[in-house]
């Protein structure tokens, strides 16, 4: 199996799919039935085969491994190159692994051109698994941004009654702070004479050069986080979007930030990162408490969950920059967990919204009284969501405040702020949907969990109460490769230190 060209097949199965769909023509109902069921069955096939990734995977190194590549333009040129290290393996498993949840929570919601939608997902699925194993820059551009497109037709299309807003305020913001970030590339490859990224990794750029590189590949990375005050598009997106675009949303896309961040900006521009390394933090702090407080005031479920995410992306990006062990650990980690938690939490959202249609915290309430399963689901998701010990959002959370301690101990008070603030809103919005008397007519006859529903969720409670109380799968895998991101980012310093002394 090893032989294999994995990364290809795991990258481009969905599209295999996708071209089975596109040849179903017909649109009866056992159609349409086939259509879920060839989407299903290749997200699933797809997280199968994406196993044999982890299980080739040699975690004491930290270089990329099952690395593919072909030449496309020239010798030094553009080249269909592709590998994994220890960071970028464990994203391409979450992104295979919430596929099939997102299938499922389509099967009754989506009732339109599902054949369309299907195809869009599995279309998206091969861009967002190109983006963490692309090692040729322009390749990674390539699929990074070619992602905007599917993810823009499904808000468009399959959205609320804002999504032609929604979906347009989302591809103009992540566009426009891409363009930056092709300057960036340009000028990479006429300073270093190659797009090849573990080349640009090891390549000396001049300290000028490196904070405006920086600069400009943080202006597509923020946006994508999102980070404050580019954070805007994310609420509106989320709302608009449907049950399975909210899920690949806060569980992929906004991830792809930080993984930019750990694979560019911290090994390629070392300098420039120590120097902006404030502005990071106090963006950081100010998005964990600003978001929450913005969190607080909110009357639809998605949005409260949406605002959410940009405070615990905070954590992520203060805990990256950091540039310690806990902190780097910690974000990564928090990335993953933060993929399933929330991911969880709009899956759980597109449950009632399913029988009730509406997202307004104000329709529910005593949900408890009808939804025992639900509502212990529900609990569990939202504690997690907080940061409760024995839970996967802990263990992140915990670790990036630790390496924000280490490296500045007012960020990291500060941020500890953002702890009592989840717990408020967190709290407060499941007491508002579950708790309390059930008194409107509208709840009195609503259904508990499907068994649909249930093979959703229930898998999601093991994997968060699993890496709640035993992380060490996931920081097994990562260790090497963020050990040797640390060592080589100290010595880049101590050397640019030593330059300076000598002249």
């Amino acid at each position: 199996m090893s032989d294999l060209p994995l990364l290809s097949i795991v990258t481009f199965m969905p599209l295999v799919g996708a071209l089975f769909i596109f040849l179903i023509w017909e649109d009866s109902e056992s159609a349409r039935r086939n259509v879920r069921m060839t989407a299903l069955f290749t997200t699933a096939l797809t997280f199968i085969i994406s196993l044999g990734i982890w299980i080739n995977f040699d975690n004491a190194q930290s270089g990329f491994q099952m690395v593919e590549r072909v030449e496309w333009i020239g010798e030094n040129g553009i080249a269909y190159h592709m590998g994994v290290d220890g960071i970028s393996m464990l994203f391409v498993i979450l992104t295979t692994f919430l596929m099939p949840f997102c299938i499922l929570a389509s099967w009754e919601a989506i009732e339109s051109r599902i054949r369309e939608y299907m195809i869009a997902f599995l279309i998206l699925e091969t861009l967002m698994i190109g983006v963490f194993c692309a090692l040729d820059i322009v390749l990674f551009y390539v699929f990074f941004e070619a992602g905007l497109i599917p993810m823009f037709i499904i808000i468009g299309v399959w959205g609320g009654a804002r999504r032609v807003y929604a979906s347009l305020k989302f591809f103009l913001y992540t566009l426009l702070g891409s363009v930056l970030m092709l300057l960036a590339i340009m000028a990479m490859y006429w300073q270093a004479g190659t797009t090849d990224i573990p080349a640009l990794m090891s390549h000396q750029f001049p300290a000028s050069m490196q904070t405006w590189l920086w600069v400009a590949f943080f202006a597509s990375f923020a946006v994508k986080m999102p980070m404050w005050p580019v954070h805007t598009w994310l609420p509106d997106a989320h709302v608009e979007a449907p049950t399975a675009g909210s899920v690949i949303l806060a569980g992929i896309l906004l991830k792809m930030g930080g993984y930019g961040f750990l694979r560019f900006s911290l090994p390629m521009f070392p300098l420039a990162s120590a120097d902006l390394q404030w502005l990071v933090f106090s963006l950081s702090v100010i998005a964990i408490i600003y978001t929450s407080l913005v969190a607080l005031m909110q009357e639809d479920i998605k949005k409260l969950i949406a605002y959410s995410s940009v405070a615990h992306m905070g954590y992520v990006t203060m805990g990256i920059f950091a540039v310690n062990v806990q902190g780097i650990q910690g974000g990564i980690f928090q990335m993953l967990a933060h993929g399933l938690v929330s991911g969880a939490l709009f899956l759980c959202v597109g449950v009632i919204y399913d029988r009730m249609h509406t997202r307004e915290i104000a329709a529910y309430g005593g949900l408890v009284n009808r939804m025992p399963k639900y509502a212990v689901a529900f609990l569990i998701f939202t504690m997690a969501n907080v940061g409760l010990p024995g839970t996967a959002g802990f263990v992140g959370e915990f670790l990036t405040l630790v390496g924000a301690f280490k490296a500045n101990t007012w960020v990291a008070l500060f941020a500890t702020t953002g702890v009592i603030l989840s717990a408020a809103y967190a709290l407060w919005l499941y007491r508002r949907v579950v708790f309390g008397t059930l008194d409107k007519e509208a709840l009195k006859s609503i259904l508990d969990l499907s068994t649909r529903e249930k093979w959703i969720l229930y898998p999601l409670i093991i994997l968060v109460i699993f890496f709640g109380v035993y992380p060490s799968p996931v920081f097994d895998v990562t260790q090497a490769s963020v050990d040797a991101l640390i060592n080589n980012y100290q010595a880049a310093l101590e050397g640019a230190v030593t330059a300076a002394a000598n002249k």
